[in-house]
């Protein structure tokens, strides 16, 4: 078939028109079911006869179909690939947690270390290591974001949470573990160390 004309591998004479033309490739594809190499060549034939009538047609020498399609190649565009929406935490805990920077980790660390450090080892200073525990963990806090009573408020849940598994620890630690630490002490040590996390990481 690739030594005849494209028209004569159509099975069409010059002057056919476009219908007979597409009518006798669409013929020649179904004949030639399966067979990809003959429906390649009728295809390129196809296209071979479309391009030359399209340049007989810009010379104005023929009028061509305007519904003539040319079969040329247009490289497809992928699919958009729909984005991928990461999931947010909801707004209020992003309003409530914080990304402190290592300074502002740090030096409250160290301050609650050694509160804790009293409390556990200075059984008669845990009041003390306690309120100034409260006292610096309103400050931290309040210095983020200048609201005094958010601050308070945060620091009596980090308090009453701290106080709670402390004690809860304690006495299991006591009963359970036989170790002989006052409950007290262990209480302020995990107390000023929730202390700690909330003043660090929240605002």
């Amino acid at each position: 078939m690739s030594e005849q004309s494209p028209y004569q591998q159509l099975r069409v004479s010059e002057n056919a028109t476009f219908e007979e033309i597409q009518e006798s490739r669409n013929v020649l594809i179904q004949e030639y079911h399966g067979d990809r190499q003959k429906i390649e060549a009728i295809e390129a034939a196809y296209d071979a006869i479309l391009m030359q009538r399209l340049k007989l047609r810009q010379e104005g020498k023929i009028k061509v179909p305007d519904r003539i399609r040319f079969a040329e190649k247009v490289a497809e565009t992928p699919p958009a690939i729909p984005a991928v929406s990461k999931k947010e935490a909801p707004a209020w805990l992003q309003n409530l947690l914080d990304t402190p920077e290592q300074s502002d980790i740090l030096w409250p660390a160290g301050i609650f270390l050694g509160l804790s450090v009293l409390g556990m080892f200075q059984p008669t200073a845990v009041s003390l290591a306690l309120a100034l525990g409260v006292a610096f963990s309103i400050y931290f806090l309040n210095r983020k974001e200048q609201k005094f009573l958010r601050a308070v408020g945060l620091t009596l849940v980090a308090l009453i949470a701290g106080l709670s598994v402390g004690s809860l620890l304690g006495s299991w630690l006591a009963t359970g573990a036989g170790i002989a630490l006052p409950p007290e002490s262990l209480a302020a040590f995990i107390t000023c160390f929730v202390l700690w996390l909330a003043s660090s990481f929240l605002k």
